[in-house]
C-alpha cells in the first residue's frame, strides 16, 4: 500500500507528517493519539498535538482512516479497509482485527430495528490466548 497514493486518492496533500502517521498505522495496525504523538515526536521534534489532531481529523473527514471506540479505552485509529470486527483483550490491551462477514449481522439488525444502517464498529472484548494461560 503506497501512502502517497492513498493520500492523493483521498484528495489530501502529501506531507511528511501524514506519511509518518500512515506509516505508523501500517506497522501497528491500531494506534491511539498518545501513541501517534510519541512516535511522531521522535520523527518530527517540533510537531504539536494540535497539528497531529488536525492531520488525523483531515484523514477521518476524507475517510482514509477510521476511529474505533471501545468502552473504557482510548479511541484507536486505523487505515480504512474491508469491514471487520475488533477483538480487545481486557488484560494486555491487545487490539486485533478479525475478518468476519458483517453483512448478516447488519441485515438482521436493520430488519429488527427498522434502521437504515450505514456503518458499523464491532468490538468484542475478553481475554486473549496468552492472558488466558497466565
Amino acid at each position: 500500500m503506497n501512502s502517497e497514493l492513498l493520500l492523493r486518492e483521498h484528495d489530501l496533500k502529501v506531507t511528511p507528517q501524514r506519511l509518518g502517521i500512515l506509516s505508523l498505522m501500517k506497522i501497528r495496525g491500531h494506534v491511539d493519539v498518545e501513541e501517534l504523538f510519541l512516535a511522531m515526536k521522535k520523527q518530527f521534534a517540533s510537531i504539536s498535538l494540535a497539528t497531529l489532531y488536525k492531520n488525523v481529523n483531515a484523514m477521518l473527514e476524507k475517510q482514509l482512516i477510521t476511529e474505533i471506540k471501545a468502552p473504557n479505552f482510548k479511541a484507536k485509529y486505523e487505515i480504512v479497509k474491508e469491514p471487520h470486527i475488533h477483538l480487545l483483550c481486557k488484560e494486555c490491551n491487545e487490539f486485533v482485527d478479525l475478518d468476519i462477514n458483517l453483512e448478516t449481522l447488519i441485515d438482521d439488525a436493520s430488519k429488527k430495528s427498522n434502521y437504515q444502517l450505514e456503518e458499523s464498529c464491532v468490538v468484542l472484548s475478553g481475554l486473549c490466548e496468552k492472558c488466558q494461560t497466565k
